[in-house]
């Protein structure tokens, strides 16, 4: 996993073993999502759309999906209830689904932060895209040995 951060953004890539497809559920789908973040989460993901995901009961990020590419993108607005610094709707989020080799090159790119939260933020999306990179890896096991065989000896 690579970490870029510059001024007030942040660039994260993680390779990750499953289809962009499946990959992308992991933002849509409430069930998936909580799998590498949140404890609770309320989804509803076309444009516009809002979604609430409650950290641990004291930290809840709002915000809206501002973008949506079948299996390829998502852009959505970040923000932290009741944070000053970074209120809902105050930075962007994107993330990127590229097919690569066997799987896919996650970039996430989360920007206008203020510059004394990067930090905090990217101690956070190093450990909820490690998070997600192991979900989404055993959700796309890989095709079964057994299944392609022509015969069995």
């Amino acid at each position: 996993m690579s970490v870029n951060s510059n001024n007030n953004t942040i660039r994260k890539e993680v390779f990750i073993e499953c289809r962009p497809e499946t990959l992308f559920s992991f933002f849509t789908d409430p069930a998936k999502l909580v799998r590498w973040m949140g404890r609770q989460v309320l989804l509803d993901p076309s444009i516009g759309g809002k979604f609430r995901i409650d950290l641990n009961g004291t930290n809840i990020a709002l915000g809206e999906y501002k973008e949506i590419i079948l299996n390829e993108k998502i852009v959505m607005s970040w923000g932290w209830e009741q944070s000053k610094m970074v209120p809902p709707g105050s930075s962007t989020l994107e993330f990127t689904l590229t097919p690569q080799d066997n799987g896919t090159l996650l970039v996430l790119t989360h920007y206008d932060l203020p510059e004394e939260e990067v930090a905090s933020h990217v101690k956070g999306w190093t450990h909820f895209m490690s998070r997600l990179q192991a979900a989404a890896q055993i959700e796309d096991p890989e095709v079964d040995p057994l299944s392609v065989e022509a015969s069995y000896e």
